[in-house]
């Protein structure tokens, strides 16, 4: 079977496929699909056929849809993240306590993932979006998560994803990023101020590990635009520090991962 640098081309290509749907605001056009690809029309009906089956995708006279078992995917995914019905409600509330939207992230096996927020789905323009973090090292999460590892963990992150530069605030040097944690520990908390996007600034915590953990770590942030977080910082980080043990103590309620 042909393989493209990540997996077997059918594989790669289905997947793709899901993306391109997931990502679009409408309904995809199998042509459109085609186009995105780079593939032939009845490529595209031999990929969907079994995803329509399986129910990843469904078929509209519009186009094609996300399909009715992404919703149990995306509970399986939470889950495994260590996020349940308590962590959920917490995270409404510390984006009350706070008004600032909140974000539940975690670090996992090499991966940093925005597991949850309260921003809106229909909210397209917030950079912070659900699923994998590919900006950790500009973001107030992905340094809080970084911070707790051990430096030879967090220099294998860096190798594998890089250190791009997002906007002119952004640390590229690994000399300075290691600088910049050992200022987020001393603290216990780390900020970005216009790092990822210079319109959000975002002010984050590491939760303590769980006993017996998996070495997940997890932590909790806030963003909100830049031009208000110089006069809000300080309750920022009050609704920050009254939100982790709130955390701490509704873990032991939920699934194992």
């Amino acid at each position: 079977m042909p393989t493209s640098p990540i997996g077997p081309q059918s594989v790669d290509r289905a997947l793709a496929l899901l993306d391109a749907v997931a990502d679009a605001d409408r309904p995809v056009a199998a042509k459109t699909l085609a186009r995105t690809l780079g593939c032939a029309l009845s490529t595209v009906y031999h990929l969907t056929g079994p995803l329509i089956a399986r129910g990843h995708l469904a078929r509209t006279p519009e186009g094609y849809v996300p399909g009715p078992r992404v919703p149990a995917l995306h509970r399986a995914y939470q889950r495994h993240h260590g996020l349940g019905a308590p962590v959920a409600e917490l995270l409404g509330q510390l984006r009350r306590s706070a008004d600032a939207v909140a974000y539940f992230t975690a670090y996992r096996d090499g991966r940093i993932t925005v597991v949850d927020t309260t921003a809106p789905v229909t909210d397209t323009a917030h950079p912070f979006a659900p699923g994998p973090e590919a900006r950790a090292h500009a973001t107030a999460h992905g340094k809080a998560l970084l911070a707790e590892l051990p430096r030879a963990a967090r220099r294998r992150y860096l190798d594998a994803h890089g250190m791009a530069r997002f906007t002119d605030r952004t640390i590229t040097s690994p000399e300075r990023f290691e600088a910049e944690l050992a200022r987020v520990r001393d603290r216990g908390f780390a900020v970005s101020v216009g790092e990822a996007d210079p319109a959000y600034t975002c002010l984050a915590t590491a939760l303590p590990p769980l006993p017996g953990g998996d070495g997940t770590v997890r932590a909790l942030s806030v963003s909100l635009p830049t031009a208000d977080f110089r006069h809000r910082h300080g309750e920022l980080r009050a609704a920050l520090a009254r939100a982790v043990p709130l955390f701490t103590a509704s873990f032991p309620t939920l699934p194992e991962s």
